[in-house]
């Protein structure tokens, strides 16, 4: 199910996300094969229109763009206007996220919830992760509007989110 970008934008990356997915690797692997992938077939903000891109005020603002038919990844587009954030949270499955506008500033945390890193990630930059050791939380510390990419090993619509607990 495509419902935002035409399938003609995205035809290349989700080959890509298919073909790693199709290896059967583990968790970190596949995350790591499906970044690679996005690197190879980086779109521009421009898969989204020039409405969505704008975002909502009142938080930031997610797009499905597809939905694999078998459920086996989803991707979507996030808008974040500057001073918006997540919850420090981690996640369900394997997730791989690229700036395609803006930079995303992202914190990172171990069990305990101690900061053990932070980085200011830029258009092109990709990052792909897995549970466990995937403790983070997103902020757009920036005065622009940022937008990111993101791919999660499963269908997040089917589930709500992506996220699979918020920590305080």
């Amino acid at each position: 199910m495509t419902t935002t970008a035409t399938t003609s934008e995205l035809t290349d990356l989700l080959s890509g996300v298919r073909n790693a997915i199709g290896r059967h690797a583990d968790w970190n692997r596949t995350a790591q094969d499906v970044g690679a992938a996005l690197r190879q077939h980086f779109p521009g903000p421009d898969i989204l229109t020039a409405e969505q891109r704008l975002g909502s005020p009142d938080g930031h603002q997610s797009h499905t763009l597809h939905v694999e038919p078998d459920g086996s990844f989803s991707v979507i587009a996030v808008v974040w206007r500057p001073g918006q954030l997540t919850r420090i949270h981690d996640h369900v499955t394997w997730c791989v996220v690229g700036v395609l506008e803006g930079v995303e500033h992202e914190e990172l945390f171990d069990a305990d919830l101690r900061l053990i890193g932070a980085s200011d990630n830029h258009v092109g930059e990709v990052s792909a992760f897995a549970p466990p050791g995937d403790i983070h939380r997103v902020h757009n510390t920036f005065a622009e509007t940022a937008i990111s990419l993101h791919i999660y090993g499963t269908d997040v619509t089917r589930i709500g989110s992506s996220v699979r607990r918020y920590y305080d």
